[in-house]
């Protein structure tokens, strides 16, 4: 008889799916998405070029080494502390494989990225979320933080930086807090959206505190979610342990020429960032104007507190634009908007004109 299985739901993600648009016979570009946090300026040419020229025919190499050695450099991390993965999402697992299982513990500061919860509840492990108030604008209470750690004592906590959905960045004293406390379980800190704050803090340092993962993302800042592709910098020890849980050629050709170019191409992430910060003040300015409370945010992405987000996102695709429900966060009176090229920002403002039927 097979083993009966854990009663598990996957979570939510952003962007809209092909089988909704469907059902709402509309045809994706009909749709403008912001809710998928990727760079609004799409895949650069370069990376495009790079993709045409590659052989299909031959197999990927396993061990990623031209990528990793093009991290390498970029990073000034060893090669050694470098571990390439099929997105960030993988890595995610991974971690939780490599640490978790029978009467280990694991803490998730929430709300944020929904595959935490599921790689851990996979592992067999149940874990403890700590929460931030939406009246402390979603900022932790890092001493209670540290103090449930401590008392926790668990093998493994997530800790997304900048976090999803909030769009708040912590500093590095706060990060080496949590590292200590954690100790000796593993700190894993998720910068998939690293490279759209402007003033960020070279957090590859933490690396020598031996218990800290930093997780990245290659497929947000250089919109390569298609090809799903991410990396970890973390101790050999670390590294060496993961592997034992990765299948090979888990990154495949395409992924790993698109990444090696688009680490030589980063004026792109930059030209990505000015625009960005455009968008995010025009809609912050707007949004607010209408009445809306908007939440700072460092990133590419901002919360909107809606009212019901399920209603405001359905009312708003009627008029093919698509934002973030948060419900599936914990949120539900939140949406969550991404920034956007200005001229989608402009119809984003009358879309929200017209379902609150006043000038904003």
């Amino acid at each position: 008889m097979p083993s009966s299985k854990p009663n598990i739901e996957k979570p939510v993600h952003g962007s809209i799916s092909p089988a909704e648009l469907r059902m709402l016979g509309l045809k994706i570009e009909d749709v403008i998405d912001f809710s998928a946090n990727i760079n609004p300026l799409g895949v650069s040419p370069n990376v495009k070029e790079a993709i045409a020229n590659v052989d299909f025919s031959r197999y990927p190499d396993p061990d990623c080494l031209d990528l990793r050695e093009a991290l390498a450099e970029v990073t000034g991390v060893n090669m050694a502390n470098i571990m390439i993965g099929n997105g960030s999402t993988e890595l995610i697992h991974l971690l939780a494989r490599s640490c978790l299982g029978g009467n280990s513990a694991a803490v998730i500061l929430a709300p944020t990225f929904g595959e935490y919860e599921l790689a851990c509840r996979l592992s067999g492990v149940e874990p403890v979320f700590i929460h931030a108030r939406a009246e402390d604008d979603f900022h932790w209470n890092m001493n209670e933080v540290r103090r449930q750690i401590k008392q926790i004592k668990p093998q493994l906590v997530f800790f997304c930086n900048p976090n999803n959905p909030t769009g708040l960045y912590s500093q590095k004293e706060t990060i080496e807090l949590l590292a200590e406390a954690t100790a000796p379980g593993i700190l894993a800190v998720d910068e998939a959206y690293l490279p759209f704050v402007d003033k960020r803090w070279n957090s590859t340092s933490l690396l020598e505190m031996e218990n800290v993962v930093l997780l990245r993302s290659m497929t947000k800042d250089h919109a390569l979610t298609g090809l799903r592709l991410g990396y970890a910098l973390a101790p050999t020890r670390i590294i060496e342990s993961l592997r034992i849980f990765q299948p090979c050629w888990n990154v495949n050709t395409v992924a790993q020429a698109a990444g090696i170019t688009a680490l030589a191409n980063q004026q792109h992430v930059t030209q990505a960032r000015q625009l960005i910060d455009e968008a995010r003040s025009y809609l912050h300015t707007y949004l607010t104007y209408s009445g809306l409370r908007v939440l700072p945010s460092s990133v590419n992405f901002f919360l909107v507190e809606s009212g019901d987000a399920k209603k405001t996102r359905s009312q708003l695709l009627e008029h093919g634009l698509c934002v973030r429900d948060c419900s599936s966060f914990g949120l539900p009176e939140y949406i969550r908007i991404t920034c956007g090229v200005m001229s989608d920002c402009e119809k984003l403002v009358e879309g929200f004109r017209k379902i609150y039927n006043k000038h904003v």
